[in-house]
């Protein structure tokens, strides 16, 4: 029997080693050929984005799903992320030489800016994960939200000049409301392309499932729907609450850093792109998937990518815009809180729990113990 079970766990880990390789292969598949089939690069910094905002949503779903502790303010993670991995990847480019950027180039560039983006972020995440110790719900929503403002604002607000202290400096060189362009305002450079994104979509997306089945996040679970019986069992709060937070962050700031550095995306990181609405779209991604499954934030982040696209489409149809020169009071930016608004309350009567639950698409089924 013992040399069945070594057998059996043999062949797991085979699978599972052949599964890794072939998801590397295709991701390097994807970066090599994926202009050649897909020629729009807006369709190609479309399917990309769509893989960063999954981990946006993976990410979240640790702290809102798996802890259950409600956070509002996702965005400042994002943006700690992308400002990291720009600056590093225009210093790192210009130490290399400049010019385009290549494959070869990226396995130098990349791992750093990804590296520096997670650790910075998951530093504040320890400082933003403290005060969940004494705090809950609401609470604990405005302080995230209070992180997140506060990172944004103290960048747009910056001023440009030689005056004051280091830091002051530093900041003004992050182009304030403009955003950063990198070194002389020339662009960031590009490195990150599909077999980056989708390679750590993968991955992470892998990290997150065995976070979920396993014990430490059944003591999360434990946490999110009694607290006192938890601890009581031997769950330490303190430990699991802040150690979520710090997970979520540095998720968060990996998929920032993609973003900031992603092929036939925009040279430019700037503060509004990091606003409430970007945190208001990772908890609609965790909530329409269903709070606490893996594989339903995976499918939110997706959705939700292509409805905005969606939106921003009809948006700029000829009917629309000739309702706009009628009616030039009408906002069309707030066309996709309205769909946002009418698609969670039809999710929340038809399927309260979300479309999934915490369920899972491929989740396998215990068999009975004697």
């Amino acid at each position: 029997m013992a040399r069945g079970r070594a057998g059996e766990k043999g062949k797991s880990r085979l699978s599972r080693l052949a599964v890794g390789v072939a998801a590397l292969g295709v991701a390097l598949l994807f970066d090599l050929f994926l202009a050649d089939f897909v020629h729009d690069s807006s369709i190609r910094q479309l399917l990309m984005l769509a893989a960063c905002n999954v981990l946006v949503a993976l990410s979240l779903n640790v702290i809102n799903g798996m802890a259950g502790q409600f956070s509002i303010g996702h965005a400042g993670f994002v943006g700690l992320g992308g400002y990291t991995s720009a600056v590093m990847a225009s210093n790192l480019h210009e130490m290399l030489g400049g010019g385009e950027p290549t494959f070869a180039r990226s396995f130098i560039v990349v791992p750093v800016c990804l590296l520096a983006s997670a650790t910075l972020a998951g530093l504040f995440g320890f400082l933003v994960g403290l005060p969940s110790l004494r705090l809950r719900g609401d609470y604990l929503a405005i302080v995230t939200l209070g992180f997140a403002e506060i990172f944004r604002l103290v960048i747009a607000t910056a001023q440009a000049g030689e005056d004051g202290s280091v830091v002051a400096r530093a900041l003004s060189r992050l182009g304030g409301q403009n955003g950063y362009m990198g070194i002389d305002n020339q662009g960031i450079p590009l490195y990150a392309g599909p077999f980056w994104v989708f390679g750590l979509a993968f991955f992470l997306g892998v990290v997150a499932w065995r976070i979920k089945f396993s014990g430490w996040g059944r003591a999360l679970r434990a946490l999110r729907e009694d607290e006192i019986a938890a601890a009581a069992v031997g769950v330490d709060p303190t430990r699991y609450k802040v150690t979520s937070f710090v997970i979520a962050a540095v998720g968060a700031g990996i998929a920032g850093g993609l973003m900031a550095i992603m092929r036939d995306g925009t040279p430019i990181v700037n503060p509004d792109n990091y606003n409430f609405q970007a945190s208001f779209d990772a908890i609609t991604m965790v909530i329409l998937g269903g709070s606490g499954s893996v594989s339903g934030a995976a499918i939110g982040g997706v959705f939700i990518t292509f409805s905005i696209k969606a939106i921003e489409q009809v948006q700029a149809t000829s009917a629309v815009q000739a309702l706009r020169r009628e009616f030039e009071s009408l906002d069309l930016n707030a066309l996709r809180m309205i769909v946002y608004a009418v698609v969670l309350v039809l999710l929340m009567v038809v399927r309260p729990e979300g479309l999934l639950g915490e369920r899972e698409l491929f989740q396998k089924k215990r068999r009975a113990r004697g």
